[in-house]
């Protein structure tokens, strides 16, 4: 398609003289912004997709896919309900929960407000997230029914370790002669637990499930179960055959009901920031409109002694598409290689920032997570490629039919 004499004659204007520094450093801005829109575009979509990949792998560990909660409150004669569930194709674990909020207090007088999940441990124990990510302590105590289990950074914050009381206080208190009195209990902590979400370490506290619910004064009842179904995404098929066992014992509710708006914030932020960074590309590929313009107006005279020599129009334009598109290319293959290495070394990265400029670059407060996430997906760094491509070459196009219309007669008169 394209000749020997049109590939050297691109590659000598793609090497300007001195005298041509504008046209040269034009090109450069045009190069460095298609680099760097797309080693951003690609960085960005990574680490979006491993906050969504990484929330959600946390979330669903801890949540399960479906629950069943009581019109009341409260599931009765759980353990058949439990049972029955089990036994449906679709269904991997059926796991009774109390569930309620507390105050948690240190003997310190330091208080943080928690969520105790009552659970049996081994229920508890077959969630890998929790087992495989003890910190200090175990299930054994947990198992006896005296103890806690709590989030690794809740304990930080109460001053607490494995062995030591925390005081857990509940809002549904006992009403007595002297007005309602906040319900309060002492449990042993019998570990602690660390799976990477802020949101779980540094509020959860997990508790033997029979005393959840005599603390939370459920008798023999539980607030809910919790299923894990073999196809997460699926929810609609899986909803239809767990509520033909509920029937009107209790309403369902699936893990994307629970995180509609988290999940939905993360997707409009997702697209907004493509589209930002896609005008990024863009104004880039602009950039080479206007450097090929300009070289086309300083090559004047060269196009038309080429036209002389025989040089068709069609040549011509080739020429100076392939000078075009080689900026496109290169600077696309540069911010491809930039963009995959920052995404795989990103947490490298962001500790060697943190540690030079003493500032904590992703607080797990705030982001939930306690490392910063990047998931590349080959479909998306394809997409980005072939739009930093796409653009590129149309870029040139006008450029490119400019030299090709040049007329050799007028151009050379003025010369």
């Amino acid at each position: 398609m394209f000749s020997a004499f049109e590939w050297t004659v691109a590659a000598r204007y793609l090497r300007p003289r001195r005298a041509e520094g504008f046209v040269s450093l034009f090109a450069a801005l045009s190069f460095l912004g298609i680099a760097l829109g797309v080693a951003a575009l690609i960085i960005v979509l990574a680490v979006m997709n491993g906050f969504r990949h990484e929330l959600l792998a946390n979330i669903l560990g801890v949540n399960g896919h479906l629950t069943v909660y009581g019109y009341d409150g409260r599931l009765d004669d759980f353990d058949a309900l439990v049972d029955e569930l089990r036994g449906l194709d679709r269904v991997v674990r059926a796991t009774p929960i109390t569930e309620g909020q507390v105050l948690a207090t240190s003997p310190r007088g330091i208080a943080r407000g928690a969520v105790v999940r009552g659970m049996r441990a081994a229920d508890l124990g077959a969630r890998a997230i929790f087992a495989d990510n003890i910190s200090e302590g175990g299930l054994d105590r947990f198992a006896a029914g005296d103890a806690v289990l709590v989030g690794s950074r809740l304990a930080r914050r109460l001053g607490l370790g494995v062995g030591d009381a925390v005081t857990l206080l509940s809002p549904q208190g006992t009403a007595t002669a002297f007005g309602m009195v906040p319900r309060s209990r002492a449990y042993t902590i019998a570990g602690t637990f660390d799976v990477g979400n802020s949101m779980f370490d540094g509020g959860y506290v997990f508790m033997p499930l029979k005393a959840a619910q005599l603390y939370f004064r459920l008798g023999d009842a539980v607030t809910a179960i919790e299923l894990v179904v073999t196809d997460p995404i699926a929810m609609r098929t899986a909803r239809r055959v767990v509520a033909e066992v509920i029937g009107g014992r209790g309403r369902i509710v699936d893990w994307e009901q629970q995180n509609a708006q988290f999940f939905g914030a993360i997707e409009v932020e997702r697209n907004v920031m493509f589209i930002i960074l896609t005008l990024i590309i863009l104004v880039a590929a602009l950039n080479v409109i206007s450097s090929l313009t300009m070289l086309v107006k300083d090559k004047g005279r060269d196009i038309a002694i080429l036209r002389t020599m025989g040089a068709t129009r069609g040549a011509v334009l080739r020429i100076f598409f392939i000078t075009g598109a080689t900026i496109g290319v290169v600077g696309t293959f540069v911010g491809l290689v930039l963009g995959v290495v920052f995404a795989a070394n990103i947490e490298t990265i962001r500790g060697w920032i943190e540690g030079l400029t003493g500032t904590e670059l992703f607080a797990a407060e705030i982001y939930f997570l306690s490392k910063l996430p990047a998931r590349l997906e080959t479909a998306e760094v394809v997409m980005v490629v072939s739009i930093a491509l796409m653009l590129s070459f149309l870029a040139t196009i006008y450029p490119s039919w400019r030299a090709a219309r040049l007329d050799p007669v007028e151009a050379l008169r003025y010369e």
